[in-house]
């Protein structure tokens, strides 16, 4: 037996492992950009400070670390205001979802739509509070000679407080009333050729005594066919030219038979007052003069026979200060009846 056999049981020699490939890895993709420096905790840089060659953009907050040295996050900023619109100092707000801006469109269009109706209705329908127009007055005053009954024109009895000369006081009684007419006999020819512009529609009369029947006063209502413009212009010129002042251009008076005025002509003529309204179609006039039928040679208007010292027979018989009372009383009775009828057919 030889004894350089190797043992049974001896370990057969194997070669050494291979060693193992690593993992495919992908390249790694270079950044697009470097991270951004973090700053250490406690480290509070200058925000004009440049970082790693790179000045910031935007500062860092200023740090609020505690003295635990822990860093609080800083408060967030506000976001943008946004209240304002266009029509508020120009400033463009937050745009309104669509059905806003659809629900404030329609409201808008109704809106308009309501107030372009009111308009509309006030000017087809008449608004009842507003003052009548100058052609509606125009429209009216044609009315009123006989929409009004006659003593509500031409009141029975007028009293004048203070009226008289001196301060007396003054009480007119009605005793005629004319029938309505035409202007044909009611003027002097000059009279009715200066009045002839503004058209004659009708002519109302009445004819007052004082108390003392001492006196009598003819009143009337030339209601014209003339309008507004018309009216201005014979006004100027009786202003411009004092047409109401020429002894010429005295009015008639009305001589009712069985009256105090019978003998009321044109001879006994001695004061007088013309008025030319320019907001309604009337001339307004009056004529005074004695009731015992004398003959008056130096007539004078109601406005130079009631100025202070006149001496004239009109102004010392107080007839100019019946032709200017029972004017003024008249005018206001027209203006007031005017004003009723306007209201009731408007």
């Amino acid at each position: 037996m030889s004894t350089d056999a190797e043992p049974a049981h001896s370990p057969r020699s194997t070669p050494p492992p291979r060693p193992a490939h690593p993992p495919r890895t992908a390249p790694a993709q270079p950044s697009a950009r470097p991270p951004r420096p973090t700053a250490p905790p406690g480290f509070t840089p200058d925000p004009d400070t440049p970082i790693l060659g790179v000045r910031a953009k935007v500062p860092f907050p200023r740090s609020t670390a505690g003295a635990s040295g822990t860093r609080v996050p800083p408060r967030p900023l506000a976001p943008p205001r946004t209240e304002g619109l266009f029509a508020d100092g120009g400033r463009r707000g937050r745009r309104r979802p669509p059905s806003r801006t659809a629900a404030a469109a329609a409201t808008l269009v109704l809106g308009l739509g309501l107030l372009g109706g009111a308009a509309a209705g006030s000017w087809l329908g008449g608004d009842p509070d507003a003052p009548p127009s100058t052609a509606d007055t125009y429209v009216h005053a044609r009315s009123v000679w006989h929409s009004v009954p006659v003593d509500d024109l031409f009141p029975r009895s007028l009293r004048g407080k203070g009226e008289g000369p001196g301060g007396a006081d003054r009480l007119w009684s009605r005793i005629a009333v004319a029938p309505d007419s035409s202007c044909g006999g009611g003027f002097d020819p000059l009279l009715a050729k200066a009045l002839a512009p503004v058209g004659c529609k009708r002519l109302v009369r009445a004819t007052y005594t004082d108390a003392t029947s001492t006196s009598v006063t003819t009143v009337g209502l030339l209601v014209t066919t003339s309008g507004p413009t018309g009216m201005r212009a014979l006004h100027q010129r009786f202003m411009t030219e004092k047409l109401d002042e020429r002894t010429d251009l005295m009015p008639r008076a009305y001589a009712a038979k069985g009256t105090a005025a019978a003998g009321f002509g044109d001879d006994q003529r001695a004061s007088w007052r013309i008025r030319i309204l320019t907001d309604a179609p009337v001339v307004l006039y009056t004529v005074s003069g004695f009731a015992d039928g004398r003959k008056v040679t130096d007539p004078q208007s109601a406005g130079e026979a009631t100025q202070r010292g006149a001496t004239s027979a009109p102004a010392q018989s107080g007839l100019g200060n019946d032709a200017r009372s029972i004017a003024d009383a008249i005018e206001a009775i027209f203006r007031r009846a005017l004003s009723t009828v306007t209201e009731t057919t408007s």
